[in-house]
């Protein structure tokens, strides 16, 4: 806890890089008799603290050296809460005088302004169920399906200047949206602080600190707290692969390569034009491990994306020949990187057993989403990339020569367990000119809602978790923008607010069938009926749960051209009940079904005893659920 004098044996664990909760010390903390600062800046001549409290006078308020641990500290009086700060610093090289934001502060002024705030965290918290709950709810077994989105975006004002909505207006209306279409979790894209709003929060300044564009601490607290008390689960996305260049920032933060290599070839981001973190520097592993931990402490988050992983674990990511530094055995591996990767899994999972990490990582790296214990990295759930890809790129294809490429969508099958993956349409898809989801479809407008429609029906029907970005849902025509809203008049719309209504429909089928969720990360939870059938563009599988008796039969039609008396084989006889089509006038479609069950008969199909004879809709999926 912070001290009125700190020693350096109050920093042991902070300078051997194991500090999970560095921000309890150093930052700007009110205890009896005025506020301690502490701040690291090894290579400092002198530092104090300037702020609304003493004028913002140079030498007013001087911190003193703890030590060698690199950390300066001291008591400043009469100092309040709301008062703004930054850190007076004189390096050793060449007397550069730098004024920086606390990287410790939990709030900043709203940008573009750069100063610290001094805050107290005072809100009471009223979700003791769902976090007494939430180890079994986000279990590897339990349905997890993300809604992820923008909070600048999501929604505006348009009677006042079209701005933001803030947090706790935002609370109460997301909570009864993502309530109504069923999803599990939201996911935030960065909500800690930055400079630049076209960042969308992926360059960070402030990593202890939640933006002040949508309020204060207390604020996002009753927002998370909200969306707890209704049993739904909250996702921040984090970035601990760079950080901007900002001056008020994390660079040259003491006028040395403080939190970056100095040698641009380990310590400067070309795809990014940021810095990338020192990973070898025990302070900074502190640092990082403590921003994590943070979150998960202080504002009750069930789970942390993890950003640009790709980007941390290879030293030549963006780089050509000659751009780059091997690690000391010669390979492309960033092994500090990897050592870090691996100590923030084990600390997360130690201290909060209940939450999920979550790997967004695009590469073959092996063992992401595996335990340390046997050499993996420790992550909960690995964003599949590869099947983004591929499905996209399928789904895109006209019809008539998606039977050239089957191999696109059934490609999944050969890799699908070898990590525990979540299936993602995130923000990336929909942005620089890539197109909204719906836009990628082809065909006419019925068309492009069918194929939407049986996309997102293959996508719940697959082993794997869920996330999928705002706007999506209900058929968004243009692609994100960050500076507008989404169009939510067009759920006024009869064909989008259907393709809602089946969004809404998967997630209740998801969430209540435990065929579809409960081996979302087991081989033995998914088997093919058939997946060759190229000529049609047509799948058939089952998903099982733990009871052999919970069968789901899945078939998805990936042509225009209804398919009157399909015969599949099925794996028992009886009554399979069609529980979702894809293709009913409820969800906009043209009604091709099964009048709602289907009788097996004792002909052998698909190497089975016996088969059932469907009609399979246009461009559309059914789902069958046996009742013997």
């Amino acid at each position: 806890m912070p001290l009125e004098r700190m020693t350096p044996l109050d920093l042991e664990g902070f300078n051997h890089g194991a500090d999970a909760r560095a921000y309890e010390k150093l930052g700007s903390h009110f205890i009896d008799g005025g506020v301690s600062f502490a701040v690291w800046a090894p290579e400092a001549e002198r530092v104090s603290v300037i702020g609304d409290f003493n004028g913002w006078r140079a030498d007013a308020s001087p911190l003193h050296r703890v030590g060698d641990t690199g950390v300066w500290h001291g008591v400043v009086t009469g100092a309040q809460p709301g008062q703004t700060y930054k850190y007076r610093i004189v390096s050793k090289y060449q007397q550069r005088v730098l004024e920086k934001a606390d990287p410790y502060a939990f709030l900043q002024e709203v940008p573009p302004k750069t100063a610290s705030v001094l805050t107290r965290h005072s809100y009471e918290w009223r979700d003791e169920t769902w976090m007494k709950g939430r180890q079994d709810w986000q279990a590897l077994g339990s349905p997890i399906s993300i809604y992820e989105l923008h909070l600048g975006s999501w929604k505006r004002v348009a009677e006042e200047g079209f701005r933001s909505l803030n947090y706790r207006e935002i609370a109460p209306q997301l909570t009864e949206y993502v309530k109504k279409m069923g999803f599990t979790h939201v996911e935030l894209m960065p909500v800690m602080e930055h400079p630049f709003f076209g960042s969308w929060g992926y360059l960070v300044t402030g990593y202890f600190a939640v933006s002040h564009r949508y309020g204060t601490p207390d604020d996002f607290m009753f927002l998370v707290d909200t969306l707890h008390q209704n049993g739904i689960g909250v996702i921040l996305d984090w970035v601990p692969a760079h950080f901007p260049t900002d001056a008020h920032g994390l660079a040259e933060f003491d006028g040395s390569h403080l939190y970056e290599h100095a040698d641009p070839r380990q310590g400067y981001h070309p795809e990014w034009n940021s810095y990338i973190f020192n990973y070898s520097r025990n302070e900074v592993r502190s640092f990082l491990l403590s921003s994590a931990m943070f979150w998960l402490d202080r504002y009750h988050v069930d789970g942390l994306r993890v950003d640009g992983v790709s980007s941390m674990l290879n030293l030549d990511y963006a780089r050509k020949a000659g751009e780059w530094i091997p690690n000391e055995h010669g390979g492309r591996e960033n092994l500090h990187a990897i050592s870090f990767l691996k100590l923030l899994n084990e600390t997360i999972y130690r201290n909060h057993p209940g939450v999920q990490t979550m790997a967004e990582e695009s590469t073959a790296f092996p063992l992401v989403s595996k335990p340390t214990s046997i050499g993996g990295l420790g992550f909960g759930l690995k964003w599949d990339m590869g099947w983004m890809h591929d499905t996209l790129e399928y789904m895109h294809r006209d019809p008539l020569y998606r039977a050239h490429h089957h191999r696109d969508i059934t490609f999944r099958s050969i890799y699908a367990w070898s990590e525990n993956f979540l299936m993602p349409l995130s923000h990336d898809e929909v942005v620089y000119g890539k197109g909204s989801l719906l836009g990628k479809m082809p065909g006419d407008e019925w068309q492009r809602f069918a194929n939407l429609r049986l996309l997102f029906s293959y996508m719940w029907s697959q082993p794997g978790k869920k996330l999928l970005f705002m706007g999506g849902e209900f058929g968004q025509w243009t692609e994100w923008n960050h500076d507008g809203s989404l169009d939510w008049h067009l759920l006024d719309l009869p064909m989008h607010g259907k393709l809602a209504r089946l969004v809404g429909s998967l997630n209740h089928l998801y969430k209540t069938e435990p065929s579809l969720h409960r081996k979302d990360t087991e081989q033995n939870g998914f088997e093919w009926i058939d997946g060759s059938n190229a000529s049609m563009s047509i799948l058939t599988y089952l998903r099982r749960a733990e009871d052999e008796r919970d069968v789901t039969l899945v078939a998805l039609n990936f042509t225009p051209t209804p398919r009157q008396g399909y015969r599949i084989g099925v794996p028992r006889s009886g009554t399979w009940r069609e529980v979702l089509n894809s293709d009913a006038k409820e969800f906009g479609g043209s009604g091709h079904g099964n009048m709602g069950i289907v009788e097996t008969r004792p002909i052998p199909w698909n190497g089975r005893r016996f088969s059932i004879n469907v009609t399979l809709p246009p461009l559309g999926a059914i789902f069958l659920k046996s009742e013997t």
